[in-house]
């Protein structure tokens, strides 16, 4: 039998939570007018923007939904569609602000995250330590507890010829004590 959170033992199952997130977005052609290169809050120097109804952070977004899937929740579509001019360029820390909002309520706290960056370019390493302490100041935790790495497809589908990025977001969420 599995046991359910309305249980009142405190075991390991009502204590933890793992969320895994994805997210890709095309690039356009060119760098869009007030439209940056976003990615885990941090703007990046580079000659394409990102095609998307928010600022496009695939980071955060996929962050987002990491979160979301580990409380139950959906996926960030459902809760900020892209159908919603309210959501059109928003700055999506925003919505990861929402997002941790949830999180607290429900009476969760981030344990640790791991970002998997996939692009061809820019270099991600030279960002990679602000946005280790972007995502840390958003998520309410250090640094030390946000990992952010980056890779290549070795030239291989979208990613490798440069169309567009993708990231991969898993984080591991614990019961927050303070709200028990």
């Amino acid at each position: 039998m599995l046991p359910t959170e309305s249980g009142t033992k405190n075991t390991m199952w009502n204590q933890l939570r793992i969320g895994h997130g994805y997210d890709a977005h095309r690039f356009a052609d060119s760098l869009l007018p007030g439209k940056p290169l976003v990615l885990g809050g941090v703007t990046l120097p580079h000659d394409r923007s990102l095609l998307a109804h928010s600022d496009g952070d695939a980071v955060i977004h996929a962050l987002c939904d990491a979160i979301l899937g580990a409380l139950g929740r959906g996926d960030i579509g459902r809760h900020f569609p892209d159908t919603d001019m309210a959501f059109s360029n928003i700055d999506s820390a925003i919505l990861l602000q929402r997002v941790v909002a949830y999180m607290h309520e429900d009476g969760w706290k981030a344990g640790n995250v791991d970002i998997t960056i996939l692009a061809q370019a820019p270099r991600m390493a030279p960002h990679v330590p602000a946005m280790q302490e972007r995502l840390a100041t958003l998520l309410g935790i250090v640094p030390a507890q946000v990992n952010v790495k980056a890779s290549t497809t070795e030239g291989m589908g979208f990613v490798g010829r440069r169309e567009g990025l993708a990231t991969y977001a898993v984080i591991l969420l614990h019961r927050d004590p303070v709200a028990q």
